[in-house]
């Protein structure tokens, strides 16, 4: 018996040496071949002065950088770039690879972060956090530069291997976003070439034209030569300067400010706007922390979050120029202009108030806004935020997540955010009420990245705690019966078009937009200081993209709350019957946890309505009184009629909004659809969200059960909506009523991929790469601000 087993043991030690023994025989005969590997070998981007009349710098921004952006960066841009290779930059791309994934749900411990121009950066010190590179770093030859390259090498195979003919890709070829990843290093990839040759790149999508693979062979066979960034004009570093200067004044009451500010705009894109020309991309820069000041080069403090112990006696605020290629996921631009100086200065420099001493970093002070920041008035927080809403809300859609299902099956796939206004919400008793529920109000990432998912009852028992003590404080403050109208909403001072924003849920990835987009939707919210401010730690500030899972389980828990309490806000304007059957509806199917939080504490509060309604239908005008309030500051983006399309095409695509249940569940998240009319170059983009309904989004792990597809509805919007596109439709003018009627027969799988016979353009499509570019290049035209590379990751095949 015991031979038995001794026989197969011996066969698997006699397997893994023979492997092992190719692997290394392979890379001997790269060491023979090319030398060894050695960083030092290359001319890296951080070493390099840029020349920018220099040949090898003019051909690779002319030619090489906008193949890369065009086909590459569509899939390595962001976090779950496979295999981390982000080509957003030339340090993106000498970094190179690494096998680990960063979206890894069921880690036990935290990982440790791996961010580009943030962690480290030096190519050299990339290496040692085990990156590997897909460029030639051995003797710099022309046979070493294709032959010991990655990138060469997966460019050749899908020469040679180009993608199959045929509507749908085969089981060859894996585009879930789950999928298992193959992060071959030049040694192990002759073994990934033999057992996937259909896994070239571009992967799952066409190969390159001849000319653009010559391009950047000849450009790898040359050296891959990459410029360094290009310094900023005098002008703009004059008014970084300026900026910076402000930001670092010695005081402490603009130390704590300035901790305050950052800690609100790390992970948005700053730019000044006054010196930004029209129809141009400006030059945007990253707020960081510094251990050096103005005039000295900046010295990054990698920390895992921006409230982090930064590790030195002075933080200096520093502005980072941004050189990276601007992707729409990962982009929040960010206007500085005298007239937001201005406001900032009066808000936090010219305000009466004292700070005796600068709050502490430690996690249990530092990680919660309502304890660090009890020195700063409110109304100058809160006024910060509010300015900007839309950013202050987006953080948590574009901030430091690619792939937020678990974060964002929280909310619901459309609803509307109203904003309580700044006189009611930062009033001295208000204040004091923040003050006194400090207890109540701890947040997750207090526990640091590495946490255990056991806290939840504790939480919320704070959370019913701060609910009824913010309900009897309610009844006992606003018992004059002149709140709950309208007239507590925000109405953006009459010019500020951030007082209403719609959120879109795209499934793992969302979009928040100004204004009051699409019909009225299931659920709105009406956020306060508290409230805003609690999202942006929970979700931004304070959530850590390599955390642990119990990290991102309790980021995830929280949130309910935080969704329950801005819903509850709202339904507190309806009389208190409405307020129980609306909630009732929008809660069907709930787990007994979550029905016995909602009935414990959130109906106690039963002030009455000061608003008179005049019909039966409480919450449909209830949306009508706010649309009254807001009239004024509604921006007119997205709106269908703002097409140059005939007024007959218009009418034509607003019949989409009318497809809904089934028919609507069968369409993906994102459709972006191109509308070429009859004699122009010019074309119309507008986008098709599918909207689905639960019947509770209180579900962690059982989403599927909770849909209610009957219910699914959608919404067109005229541009592009989401980072993300699922599919791309494309339409001549002439053939829209073909096309809307057939949109809105589909009612299977099999008529959708009937109509995606006739107007989709698939991943498979030969032509699919001259659409890519018209119309990524038509969304940043359009949009030279906010604009960016869409991400291809999410594309289907059906």
């Amino acid at each position: 018996m015991q031979d038995i087993y001794i026989k197969p043991i011996k066969i698997l030690i006699f397997i893994i040496l023979i492997c092992s023994g190719c692997a290394t025989i392979v890379n001997l005969d790269l060491n023979s071949l090319y030398g060894q590997e050695n960083t030092s070998n290359r001319k890296l981007p951080e070493t390099l002065q840029p020349t920018n009349d220099s040949p090898t710098n003019l051909l690779y921004v002319e030619q090489v950088a906008p193949i890369i952006e065009g086909r590459c960066v569509v899939c390595h841009a962001c976090y779950d770039a496979p295999c981390q290779l982000k080509m957003t930059s030339p340090e993106g791309i000498e970094r190179g690879a690494n096998k680990a994934k960063v979206y890894h749900g069921d880690r036990i411990l935290a990982a440790t972060p791996q961010r580009l121009f943030i962690d480290t950066l030096t190519t050299p010190k990339w290496r040692e956090r085990g990156f590997y590179p897909v460029l030639n770093e051995r003797e710099q030859t022309s046979q070493a530069n294709t032959q010991a390259s990655v990138l060469a090498k997966m460019l050749t195979l899908k020469q040679e291997y180009p993608q199959p003919d045929g509507k749908l890709l085969d089981q060859r070829f894996d585009v879930s976003i789950d999928r298992s990843q193959s992060c071959p290093t030049m040694e192990e990839y002759p073994s990934y070439a033999k057992n996937q040759p259909y896994a070239g790149m571009p992967y799952a999508l066409p190969e390159l034209t001849d000319k653009e693979h010559n391009i950047l062979m000849g450009w790898i066979e040359d050296g891959a030569h990459m410029p360094g960034p290009a310094p900023i004009s005098a002008t703009l570093q004059k008014a970084a300067d300026k900026l910076e200067a402000f930001l670092n004044a010695k005081n402490l009451k603009m130390q704590l400010s300035a901790r305050y500010i950052y800690e609100h705009l790390f992970s948005s894109h700053l730019y000044f706007s006054e010196l930004t020309e029209d129809d141009t991309q400006p030059q945007f820069f990253n707020l960081v922390r510094s251990k050096t000041p103005s005039g000295e080069p900046i010295v990054p403090i990698a920390t895992r979050r921006p409230f982090d112990e930064p590790g030195v006696q002075r933080v200096y605020y520093r502005l980072q120029a941004v050189h990276s290629t601007i992707v729409a996921k990962a982009h929040q631009p960010y206007a500085i202009h005298q007239e937001l100086t201005d406001k900032w200065q009066k808000w936090f420099v010219d305000a009466e108030y004292t700070v005796k001493k600068l709050p502490s970093y430690k996690p249990e002070v530092a990680a919660n806004p309502l304890t660090a920041f009890t020195q700063l008035p409110v109304n100058a927080r809160y006024r910060f935020m509010l300015e900007r809403a839309q950013n202050t809300i987006m953080g948590y859609i574009k901030g430091p997540v690619c792939r937020g299902q678990v974060a964002l099956n929280v909310i619901n796939d459309r609803f509307w955010v109203y904003f309580i206004k700044p006189e009611l919400a930062t009033s001295s008793k208000v204040n004091e009420f923040y003050l006194s529920q400090q207890d109540n109000l701890h947040l997750p990432a207090e526990k640091d990245s590495t946490a255990f998912a056991v806290g939840w009852l504790e939480y919320a028992s704070h959370q019913g705690d701060y609910m009824r003590a913010r309900h009897t404080f309610m009844t006992e403050t606003l018992e004059d019966g002149q709140h709950f109208t309208a007239n507590d909403i925000w109405d953006g001072d009459g010019e500020n078009d951030n007082a209403t924003l719609t959120v879109f849920r795209h499934f793992d990835n969302a979009t928040v937009v100004k204004g009051l987009v699409g019909k009225q939707p299931k659920t709105a919210w009406v956020i306060d200081y508290a409230l805003l401010e609690r999202i942006h730690y929970l979700l931004v500030a304070g959530f850590d993209v390599y955390g642990n899972y119990g990290h991102q389980l309790m980021t995830r828990l929280y949130m309910d709350f935080l969704r329950i309490e801005g819903e509850s806000n709202f339904l507190a304007y309806m009389p208190a019957k409405t307020r129980r059957t609306e909630l009732a509806s929008w809660y069907q199917k709930a787990s007994p946890e979550l029905t016995s939080f909602v009935e414990g504490k959130i109906t106690p509060f039963e002030q009455p309505t000061a608003i008179d309604f005049k019909t039966t239908e409480h919450k449909k005008e209830l949306f009508e009184i706010f649309a009254k309030r807001v009239t004024k500051v509604q921006p007119t983006k997205f709106k269908i009629q703002d097409s140059d399309l005939s007024s007959n095409s218009q009418a034509l695509l607003q019949q989409l909004n009318n497809i809904k249940g089934m028919g609507a569940s069968i369409l993906p998240e994102l459709s972006m659809i191109m509308v070429e009319p009859k004699g122009s170059e010019h074309t119309e983009i507008f986008t098709l969200v599918r909207n689905s309904a639960h019947f509770n989004v209180n579900s962690l792990f059982s989403e599927e059960d909770n849909r209610d597809p009957k219910n699914d509805n959608v919404t067109l919007v005229h541009g592009l909506l989401g980072s993300y596109p699922d599919a791309f439709w494309r339409v001549k003018e002439s053939d829209l009523a073909k096309m809307v009627a057939k949109a809105q027969q589909i009612s299977t799988e099999q008529d959708y991929a009937a109509f995606l016979d006739s107007f989709g353009v698939r991943r498979t499509d030969k032509n699919f790469w001259e659409f890519s570019d018209k119309i990524n290049y038509t969304f940043m035209e359009q949009n030279p601000i906010e604009g960016g590379w869409l991400d291809y990751n999410r594309l289907e095949n059906r």
